[in-house]
């Protein structure tokens, strides 16, 4: 009888909510709808956290981006609710418990992660716009939260990292369509590029990004022997529309990051250690600063312009003296540089790069881009950005957490003996390197668009570390 009477109220609340709708849709008032998603995203973040952030990574390359809201910063819908939702209840159980591995806690790149947060906090105090960098804390928080504090414990079932990249591929793969679809209406011109994409993503460069994080990813599906040949065959289909929709995002960085992994994958091949590596790195570096004025007089001398032609594409990389877009960045990057020597240590406050950088323009070096608000973006790199916004140990924090990352990479892909585990550290590796080179021109970890999967890439090379390195032997074991 009991149960009799739980269906009767079931069926109750079905019709009277089927009835409210029907009057809600008729008045033209459409909010009524989202109830039961609103009440499954609810019972997900009580009940079931881990499944709510997997749905996240579903929902992210879906998401509509709402930009210049009150206070200066926009909003990604549905998912940045979702995700500060998340933060909440991960911090009251916290609170409650804490849940968290204490071998996670303790790990190098969490410790630099740490550090970069507090000093974000310091210089959100001393910012010059307080609101606007607090935001900005609030929302690298419930990405680092989210992405990689809760998603080290959701990869303790190595099943979920696998999971993870094929949720945000399937959906990705359905933006991917929309934008050839549309850029096809137009004729896949270069210009269009910049913008067919929208309104899920902002432009072709974080598009284009996120195709090369996601590219070894694909590689290691379509070749790992021991997968089905039906997942082989579905990784192989994928991998072409993701090369097709790289081809023609016109995206100049995009590419120059998968070279620059590839040359990492032979690296690593030939077992060249990370020290080495830096260490070139490094005096590359500064050789260029040596040779800076040479070097600068030669890339002048080109004058070939963004085209529509896949190799005049690829030689318009280095002008810097005709093309718009480099031109920009380069303006962009001056007007940084200038921000940071006027308050070299606190800096200008996060966040706060689009309001403050119009003075610091010169009028030689602006282009027909620029604008005298300053109110087209940000600093277009992940480097120059906190130098200018949390001063030096702004930048050397976030170098830190990124330097850590490739270390416990390196050190994993040489120590591993699992084979299929040294191959999720190695294509997650790789991807992780296609962005920090993107990241060099762009910057795009203020949107979950690019902070989802970087900060999942980095808490997937945690997890192997903390939970899955022995894998091997542990197989051995349980066989005995």
């Amino acid at each position: 009888m009991l149960e009799s009477k739980n269906i009767k109220w079931v069926y109750a609340f079905s019709i009277a909510f089927i009835l409210i709708n029907a009057v809600c849709t008729y008045m033209e008032f459409y909010y009524f709808n989202l109830i039961p998603a609103a009440i499954l995203i609810i019972l997900l973040a009580l009940f079931s956290l881990d499944k709510l952030v997997l749905l996240v990574v579903f929902l992210t390359p879906l998401a509509i981006n709402l930009q210049h809201l009150e206070g200066g910063l926009g909003l990604s819908l549905p998912t940045e609710p979702i995700i500060f939702g998340i933060m909440i209840i991960f911090i009251l159980k916290q609170l409650h418990k804490n849940t968290l591995d204490a071998k996670v806690m303790k790990h190098p790149i969490t410790i630099a992660i740490i550090i970069n947060l507090i000093w974000i906090f310091i210089t959100s105090v001393t910012s010059e716009m307080p609101i606007v960098s607090f935001k900005f804390l609030i929302a690298r928080l419930w990405f680092v939260i989210a992405f990689y504090f809760i998603a080290t414990q959701l990869f303790k079932d190595y099943s979920n990292i696998k999971r993870f990249s094929w949720l945000y591929i399937i959906s990705f793969t359905i933006v991917i369509f929309y934008t050839l679809y549309s850029h096809y209406l137009l004729g896949f011109k270069e210009e269009p590029a910049n913008y067919v994409m929208s309104p899920f993503y902002n432009d072709h460069t974080i598009y284009g990004a996120m195709l090369a994080m996601f590219f070894p990813t694909l590689l290691f599906f379509m070749m790992n022997k021991k997968y089905s040949s039906s997942i082989k065959f579905a990784a192989f289909l994928f991998l072409i529309v993701f090369i097709i929709a790289l081809i023609f995002s016109y995206t100049r960085a995009a590419w120059l990051s998968l070279v620059v992994a590839l040359i990492v994958y032979f690296m690593l091949l030939l077992r060249i250690k990370f020290r080495t590596i830096l260490f070139v790195a490094l005096a590359a570096g500064v050789i260029f600063l040596a040779f800076q004025t040479e070097i600068v007089m030669k890339l002048a001398k080109n004058r070939q312009d963004a085209s529509q032609d896949f190799d005049k594409h690829i030689e318009s990389i280095s002008n810097i003296s005709t093309d718009a877009s480099n031109l920009e960045r380069l303006n962009r990057w001056n007007s940084a540089f200038r921000m940071f020597k006027e308050r070299p240590f606190f800096g200008w406050g996060p966040g706060t790069y689009s309001f403050q950088y119009a003075p610091f323009q010169h009028a030689h070096e602006k282009t027909i881009i620029s604008t005298n608000m300053g109110d087209r973006g940000n600093a277009h790199s992940e480097y120059i950005g906190p130098l200018c916004e949390s001063g030096v140990l702004g930048m050397l924090t976030f170098i830190g957490i990124v330097l850590c990352t490739l270390f416990t990479g390196f050190r994993l892909y040489y120590t591993i003996d699992d084979n299929e585990t040294k191959k999720i550290v190695l294509i997650t590796l790789l991807g992780f390197i296609t962005y920090i080179v993107h990241g060099a021109l762009n910057n795009f970890l203020d949107t979950d668009k690019a902070s989802v999967p970087f900060w999942g890439f980095i808490a997937v090379l945690v997890a192997v570390d903390v939970f899955h390195k022995n894998r091997k032997l542990e197989a051995e074991v349980i066989a005995e």
